[in-house]
């Protein structure tokens, strides 16, 4: 009975008729190290000890003392809601090198991930992990690292895929529940980094999105392993949210945004599509939307090294930096 298959949603996952899940992938894990790689060290600390979760925090090793603060990422991992975890080689370098270029302090976070945690539960764990990191803004919460080096007034958020999705709803939320009560104000204070996001919807976008039915369903169908709940499909509100006309962003809890979107990405129309909604919103902000030509969904985790991913990088870090 075990070895028989429900489903096979390979490379990603198998489920068997007993229930027991199989991942194919990012189920390996990385130790954090004291020792510096890249110029950057990284421990792990419980973040919500009630759901066994951590989170990774990452510091350069010649990190200033006093009162000079770095700015602070919170990261959010993709996956589709259903593979990885913030621990994995692939999280872990990208931060690494994040927190190198950028010379910012960074928190991976970790959620509960579907199938067996269906939605919303990987977006309730990152709004505990963002809250717990908020109870260092005065400098007296848990962990050492985030009260003495944590700028709470450059604060970014940023994810890839799912985890960039993440990110939008966190500073949605954040436009109105306060972080901290220690905050003078809501929304978050340095600005959004969307990296091939993952949203979508039933109809295409735009006439340049994918028709391919079976691009289109393989979307889909990881949506619905995610989400078995919702009664809209991919309609979803926590997933359409640039083409239904009932989600409103015009209140983003931030003054910047980047997009980054790769041009042969299926996703790469719904980024588009969200720098312009996010346009005639009128939100007051800034958004950036930078395509890399020729490249695929999140090529620059799977080759770090290529030319697009390093300006990729690049324009990363210098958003951090407040280059934008």
């Amino acid at each position: 009975m075990d070895s028989e298959i429900a489903a096979d949603y390979s490379p990603l996952l198998k489920i068997y008729k007993s229930g027991r899940i199989e991942r194919l992938m990012g189920e390996t894990a990385v130790p954090p190290s004291l020792t510096p790689q890249n110029g950057v060290i990284s421990k792990d600390v419980v973040s919500s000890p009630e759901h066994n979760l951590s989170v990774r925090l990452y510091l350069p090793e010649k990190a200033p003392g006093g009162d000079e603060k770095l700015p602070l990422l919170v990261y959010f991992h993709g996956g589709g809601f259903i593979i990885e975890t913030a621990f994995s080689p692939t999280y872990h370098n990208f931060l690494t090198a994040a927190v190198s270029a950028s010379g910012c302090i960074a928190v991976s976070v970790d959620y509960r991930r579907a199938p067996e945690h269906p939605l919303p539960i990987s977006f309730d764990d990152s709004w505990t992990s963002l809250k717990w990191v908020f109870t260092h803004i005065s400098g007296s919460g848990p962990e050492s690292w985030l009260n003495e080096h944590a700028d709470f007034g450059r604060v970014f958020l940023a994810g890839d895929s799912a985890g960039a999705t993440i990110a939008h709803h966190m500073t949605m939320r954040a436009a109105k529940e306060k972080l901290s009560p220690e905050l003078s104000d809501s929304g978050i204070s340095g600005g959004i980094v969307l990296v091939h996001p993952y949203f979508w919807s039933k109809a295409p976008v735009d006439d340049k999105e994918t028709k391919d039915a079976a691009v289109r369903a393989k979307i889909e169908g990881i949506w619905m392993m995610a989400s078995p709940n919702n009664k809209d499909g991919v309609d979803d509100p926590w997933l359409n949210v640039v083409q239904s006309e009932s989600v409103d962003i015009s209140g983003l809890g931030c003054g910047k945004v980047l997009v980054l979107v790769a041009e042969k990405d299926a996703l790469a129309r719904q980024g588009w599509g969200y720098k312009a909604k996010l346009e005639k919103s009128g939100w007051k902000g800034k958004v950036e939307l930078v395509e890399s030509e020729g490249e695929e969904h999140v090529f620059h985790l799977t080759r770090p090294d290529c030319e697009r991913a390093v300006e990729a990088m690049k324009k990363f870090a210098g958003f951090i930096k407040g280059e934008m």
